[in-house]
């Protein structure tokens, strides 16, 4: 792989794993209920599965869906189920008590994170897009692997910085009410993010 090309690719990858997107929301919103240690398996669960699910679409994964569209019909109808549940659990978490930060609600855990990136739609979007327009042709499966380490080495720093930042939202929302208005407004961006799967062609 060139120079050119794997800095283009490193770009793609910071700015795709850094913006607004499931993941981040959901690791916002557990930073803040949670605290950044607690989240910590979310984070890894988020850049390991992510960079296997690179690795397999870039093995020919992708081509199920032109074989069986009917999978891909399937795997939206998972993925609006899935988020709207988390959606909802965002929004009735419990805000941390006086003097501490934690729940009596529970994190996501590392293989649950890991097993989210196949129903997030972002996620497919990213990982369609990098093994389509980075690998090169005659790279093979070498190419497929470079691409889905890059994006690993790449997304935990990213994500890293949205659970810190939720990490700081209890301080700014040191009552209640304000903390459940947050995961609130927060369930409502992660439904937002449903958009481009409801209205693909919007």
């Amino acid at each position: 792989m060139s120079y050119e090309l794997l800095t283009a690719l490193v770009a793609f990858a910071f700015v795709s794993s850094i913006t607004p997107g499931p993941n981040n929301l959901m690791l916002l919103a557990s930073g803040a209920n949670f605290g950044w240690r607690r989240s910590l398996p979310h984070m890894i669960g988020i850049g390991l599965g992510f960079g296997f699910m690179v690795f397999l679409v870039g093995i020919g994964l992708a081509q199920m869906f032109e074989v069986f569209p009917l999978a891909y019909t399937l795997l939206k109808i998972a993925s609006v189920a899935f988020l709207l549940y988390l959606a909802y659990k965002i929004a009735t978490s419990a805000a941390p008590e006086a003097g501490g930060n934690t729940t009596s609600g529970r994190p996501i855990n590392f293989f649950q994170a890991a097993l989210f990136q196949w129903v997030n739609p972002k996620a497919w979007a990213m990982a369609l897009t990098a093994n389509s327009a980075y690998t090169p042709e005659d790279f093979g499966m070498a190419g497929a692997l470079i691409v889905a380490a890059v994006f690993t080495a790449v997304n935990f720093p990213s994500v890293n910085v949205w659970a810190l930042m939720g990490t700081q939202i209890p301080r700014l929302l040191n009552v209640r009410w304000k903390l459940r208005a947050f995961n609130i407004c927060a369930a409502l961006l992660l439904l937002g993010s449903l958009y481009p799967i409801l209205f693909p062609n919007v």
